[in-house]
């Protein structure tokens, strides 16, 4: 091919939309990098003898804690519901994926009120034995580093859970059955046989817990835990320091890498292949009186206290606070949730479809790693996002003014980094991934046979794109679109920092009344946040149930 040929090939619509977005993307991170390393006033030094090294430490025992939380809780609610039958266990498999819906920064502010001295958790106990006074008996500390690890593990696990269980469900009974043959129990051929080589899945699980909990800012905040994310927030906006914080989002993006690095080799050393028979059908082991109560017990607490019990205090301050909270601030906040979320999500879908089209026609390794590319920006924490988008639009911003003040002395405003189009492509760039790989699942079902043909027919890419591919992804496509805007009503930091003034969303609200103490206010907006996270659960339930062939019923 000559070298007009390749260039080309290169300015192919399709081939440009790919590479457009992975640049997107790519972009939010190269200016956290260059102003980390160029900041107009280099504050690293003061950082590094000052606050940054309990920063770094607060971030890490954070994630240490809620990583091993997430890890047991995970892991054995996973085992349990896939290797024994006990009461309510079809109910329960479900259900232990609800809590997934409870942001962490809502069951935080929950928890405290319910919990805090003052509330009714510790009213009822001084009024049960006569106490008076906090120094009359012990109470755990809600608003501590170990309330934080305990609350988001709560809300973070189903992560663990939904992975682990997807790869237990696939495991050939065979294995499982030589495991058996050794004179091992059921429990050794868990922590011998299936436990290892569900160890890929656990990996993917944890390292997606512990990104959320990298991305937390909410909780951290209200909790008064002085992680490398509240520390971003201080140096920028209570310091002033754009250069500062971008140096802080440019440890947490080492944070995330490593996190990424860690998954990757975990998977890569462990690579397990499944017989003919991986699919046959494996018995569930029938539990019976304390054990059955025990497994019960176990499964049923993560739910009632991740999900349950937060969902009906919300609903209990909601209805007593509903007239309040009724207001035409809380719908315009609603509002711009919606519109934000819908077109960010209708942006990801779009994007994903050129980026997956692009490299079914031309699957060659550049279209591979421009579609890796824009897959990142779900790893990159909410905070860290909001400052590599703002550091462009600001600049951008800034040299059109200045061009048109000195032109035509006109002040055109802060187009891109003043409005709402910000939030939308931070929302983008963050969820981009989750539609991708929607999309590309729903494509890799669609012969490759059907495009050949339609080149027959004499269609051109975009016919056959229309009349063909469209409609037979178009379950994914809706499945994408769906996630991502539940995702978009629930992102706070990217928000928080991007919003323009006066533009608040349902997150925003929430956290701002709940920071202020007024819990009862801050419920409806929560409830709504809640109730829209409930949809992608439900699908990710039938999903995997659908996916795990074989299973005993």
């Amino acid at each position: 091919m000559t070298l007009a040929h390749r260039a080309a090939a290169m300015l192919e619509p399709w081939r440009l939309g790919a590479f457009a977005a992975a640049a997107m993307t790519l972009l939010p991170v190269a200016a956290i990098l260059l102003l980390a390393l160029f900041p107009a006033q280099n504050i690293w030094p003061h950082l590094l003898a000052t606050t940054l090294p309990s920063y770094i430490t607060n971030t890490l025992l954070l994630m240490l804690g809620v990583g091993a939380a997430t890890l047991v809780t995970g892991v054995a609610t996973a085992h349990l519901v896939t290797a024994y039958e006990f009461p309510f266990r079809k109910h329960l498999e479900w259900l232990l994926l609800l809590p997934l819906a409870v942001p962490a920064y809502v069951i935080a502010y929950l928890y405290t009120d319910l919990l805090e001295f003052a509330g009714p958790a510790q009213r009822g106990l001084r009024a049960l034995f006569g106490w008076q006074l906090a120094r009359d008996y012990w109470f755990p500390e809600v608003r501590s580093m170990g309330g934080a690890v305990a609350l988001m593990g709560l809300v973070l696990y189903p992560y663990v859970y939904l992975m682990t269980r997807a790869s237990l469900l696939e495991q050939s009974a065979r294995l499982l059955d030589a495991g058996r043959l050794t004179g091992r129990g059921p429990l050794a051929v868990f922590f011998f046989v299936s436990l290892p080589a569900a160890r890929p899945a656990v990996a993917v699980g944890v390292a997606l817990a512990l990104m959320e909990t990298l991305n937390d800012f909410g909780t951290v905040d209200f909790f008064a835990v002085h992680t490398l994310t509240a520390g971003l927030y201080d140096v920028w906006l209570n310091m002033g320091n754009l250069g500062g914080g971008a140096q802080i989002a440019a440890t947490m993006l080492s944070f995330t890498l490593l996190l990424i690095s860690l998954e990757y080799f975990g998977r890569r050393r462990r690579r397990f292949y499944q017989s003919a028979g991986r699919f046959a059908g494996r018995e569930r082991l029938q539990l019976r009186g304390r054990k059955a109560a025990g497994a019960f017990l176990a499964c049923a607490l993560p739910v009632i206290f991740g999900f349950a019990l937060p969902a009906a205090l919300l609903l209990g301050h909601a209805a007593a606070n509903f007239e309040e909270s009724w207001t035409r601030d809380f719908r315009r906040s609603a509002f711009n949730s919606l519109w934000a979320s819908a077109l960010a999500a209708l942006a990801c879908v779009a994007l994903a479809v050129v980026v997956g089209y692009a490299r079914r026609m031309h699957g060659n390794a550049p279209l591979a790693l421009a579609a890796r590319a824009a897959s990142l920006g779900y790893a990159v924490p909410g905070a860290v996002l909001a400052v590599g988008v703002l550091i462009p639009f600001a600049a951008f911003d800034n040299a059109l003014n200045a061009f048109l003040r000195a032109r035509f002395d006109v002040n055109a405003g802060l187009l891109l980094s003043g409005s709402g189009f910000a939030v939308v492509f931070a929302y983008v760039i963050r969820f981009l991934a989750v539609s991708v790989g929607s999309v590309e699942s729903s494509w890799s079902k669609v012969s490759e046979s059907m495009d050949m043909a339609a080149r027959t027919l004499g269609h051109g890419a975009w016919q056959t794109l229309r009349r063909f591919h469209l409609p037979l992804i178009r379950g994914g496509a809706l499945a994408a679109a769906l996630l991502v805007f539940v995702d978009c009503m629930k992102e706070l930091p990217a928000t928080l920092i991007l919003r323009p003034f006066n533009f608040e969303t349902l997150a925003t609200q929430v956290y701002y009344f709940a920071s202020d103490e007024l819990i009862g206010q801050s419920a409806l907006g929560a409830l709504c946040i809640v109730l829209a996270g409930l949809a992608p659960v439900v699908m990710l339930s039938r999903a995997i149930s659908g996916g795990g062939l074989g299973r005993a019923e």
